[in-house]
């Protein structure tokens, strides 16, 4: 008999809303350290966040790039709360030192933290993207990794 021991790693990030939060991009959604953004940023739904890609833990970097992967995104605003999956991939690079970008398609770039998403920002509930523009709003962005 063989036992097979499945552990997740989790992962939160804090970031704040922004006046041109529009979120309303098709294919993706993000999350930048970057303290400004300009109306042009349609699937950024959050500023200064307190990780990038770059700054994750190697144990949920290595999870990440295995292709078998479950990934599992939660977006709390207030009382509110969006659920994003999506998958892993072996080319991840998870280097970029400012962003995250979650992804419908298999484009892998080192900002792309998942791909093949289930969602988009233009998915998310308006009620959390107006409490969104406000930039005194706390949000947190949660990874949990099967």
């Amino acid at each position: 008999m063989s036992l097979a021991i499945y552990t997740h790693v989790r992962f939160e990030i804090q970031f704040s809303g922004h006046k041109n939060i529009r979120s309303n991009h098709k294919k993706t959604i993000e999350i930048t350290k970057e303290s400004h953004l300009t109306p042009s940023g349609d699937c950024i739904i959050g500023v200064n966040a307190s990780a990038s890609c770059a700054d994750l833990p190697s144990l949920l970097k290595k999870k990440l790039q295995n292709p078998k992967s479950k990934v599992f995104f939660s977006i709390k605003v207030g009382t509110h709360e969006f659920n994003v999956e999506g998958r892993g991939h072996e080319n991840l690079i998870l280097t970029h030192m400012d962003d995250i970008v979650i992804r419908k398609s298999d484009f892998v770039c080192p900002r792309t933290l998942a791909i093949k998403c289930n969602k988009s920002s233009d998915l998310i509930p308006r009620e959390m993207i107006s409490l969104l523009q406000n930039p005194k709003t706390l949000g947190t962005f949660t990874i949990t990794v099967d």
